[in-house]
């Protein structure tokens, strides 16, 4: 983790990990891999390859079809490959902030890309640099690596497991050596990987569109505290952390994952109509029409127009040639892209009562500019729904979500909610209606099914480097600060 401003007032995205290993095409696979994972980040992409004796890497601002196409195989040869797509959320965007980074290491080269956020990266990174390490990017990502190299373990398994067990946070990885394809997942699942194959190669990917667009078939999810060794042996598993419940972040479900992704067995465009159909039992509302904010409300605003028996209508056209609005790092260059975005269907909505739905509200800024452009086409009342809980406590797991003073339902009642955004009602999804519409009876207080942190204050792992933000906030190499 996001239109018209609408990205404005998203989770905007974490990042996609694709590996392969075992195939002569892996640099094109993995290409291919990362172009439909393109909605997890667009800020930046990357490609390493192995070639039986070197590490071919490219990595680019952008997104992937502006740079991984053409003679791809003759650039970046090999039969594994690990491949990255960034959306900023720990180091800012610059070159020298995309993934995978590599270095070469007693025993070999690693290369390694990681989707997520280190919730005590901080911390260890001064510990690092007070021992004498050399920082090369702001990312948490190499903060890994440098645990990694400094592990006096001697197998290089034992000093992965090394390094997991000194981090905390949510975290998707896949790393790639010259002998193996390695994947980890954090010890309670926050961040997504699944295992698949495509003939006698195996493949590691964020979701399971990675696998679609390749061919290859789903085997499994690697598990909470797993890793995954991939060699000419096969898979083998193994565990860096005692078995515990998984917590997955519930925001796969809201809104990060495609459409036409499965996670954990279930259908995400199915589980986001169910969504649509539990807010229309939990806040009806008299109406003409049911309009979606396009794209992410599509699928609640059809369940809940089949819920209610209110039309569902397209009274909101997006333009799909336009950039994403999250990509631009500043406030101000979101909000100059947002008349751009969206365009209201005047026939659909001149005279009527509207139901809006989206799929979460974040700052509210795009919210607002959405009703002011509906009632300018001439829609006679406006209510808004939202298919997620109120968000009022931000994420410290890999979604650059707003600070708690920014977020809209943190620092307004819900009568304020509803004069800010000039709507004649405004409903959210409740907590357990969530949990209902994912399959879950209701939430298990004592131990959640998912990470609902967003939602209930409720997070799954330590905050170490929170514990002291505000004394440590924003804190760099002073040769990087101005990089």
């Amino acid at each position: 983790m996001v239109y018209f401003d609408h990205d404005d007032d998203k989770p905007r995205e974490e990042c996609g990990v694709f590996g392969i290993y075992g195939n002569h095409e892996a640099s094109l696979l993995t290409a291919l891999g990362l172009h439909a994972l393109q909605h997890r980040g667009q800020e930046a992409c990357g490609i390493i390859t192995f070639d039986g004796k070197r590490f071919p890497s490219e990595r680019h601002l952008g997104m992937v079809g502006e740079h991984f196409g053409g003679d791809l195989r003759q650039r970046l040869p090999g039969h594994a490959a690990i491949g990255h797509n960034r959306y900023s959320t720990q180091g800012r965007t610059m070159l020298r902030n995309v993934q995978p980074i590599f270095a070469d290491l007693a025993g070999g080269g690693f290369a390694v890309a990681h989707n997520g956020n280190l919730t005590n990266s901080r911390k260890l990174r001064t510990e690092l640099v007070k021992d004498g390490a050399i920082f090369q990017s702001t990312m948490d990502t190499e903060v890994i690596l440098h645990l990694v190299a400094r592990s006096t373990r001697p197998r290089f398994l034992d000093r992965l497991v090394d390094a997991l067990q000194k981090i905390e946070g949510g975290y998707a990885l896949v790393g790639l050596t010259g002998k193996k394809l390695i994947g980890a997942r954090d010890p309670v699942g926050l961040r997504p990987l699944i295992l698949g194959k495509l003939g006698e190669a195996y493949v590691l990917a964020s979701e399971t569109c990675a696998l679609d667009i390749i061919g290859a078939e789903f085997v499994r999810e690697v598990e909470n505290g797993e890793i995954v060794v991939i060699s000419e042996k096969g898979v083998e598993s193994h565990r860096f952390a005692a078995p515990r419940p998984s917590s997955p972040c519930v925001f796969e479900y809201v809104y990060f994952s495609r459409p036409d992704s499965i996670v954990q067995g279930r259908s995400i465009y199915q589980v986001r109509r169910r969504m649509g159909h539990q807010l229309g039992l939990e806040t009806p509302a008299d109406a003409d029409v049911i309009v979606p904010v396009p794209d992410s409300g599509v699928p609640a605003a059809l369940g809940f127009s089949e819920q209610t028996g209110i039309p569902f209508q397209m009274g909101i056209i997006r333009n799909h040639y336009v950039g994403r609005t999250f990509i631009q790092p500043t406030q101000t260059g979101r909000q100059s892209a947002v008349s751009k975005k969206h365009s209201p269907n005047r026939a659909v909505l001149d005279g009527k009562r509207v139901i809006l739905v989206d799929d979460s509200i974040v700052r509210g800024n795009t919210s607002k500019k959405i009703v002011q452009m509906v009632r300018e086409a001439g829609a006679k009342e406006i209510h808004f729904r939202s298919a997620s809980p109120p968000i009022v406590n931000p994420d410290f797991y890999g979604i650059d979500m707003a600070a708690k003073s920014e977020l809209f339902a943190a620092i307004h009642t819900h009568e304020e909610m509803v004069k800010e955004l000039n709507v004649d009602s405004l409903g959210f999804l409740s907590v357990d209606g969530l949990y209902k519409a994912i399959g879950e009876p209701q939430r298990n207080p004592m131990q959640p099914q998912f990470a609902d942190h967003c939602f209930t204050g409720v997070y799954p792992t330590p905050l170490v480097d929170n514990e002291h933000a505000e004394a440590d906030k924003e804190r760099q190499l002073s040769l990087l600060d101005d990089a």
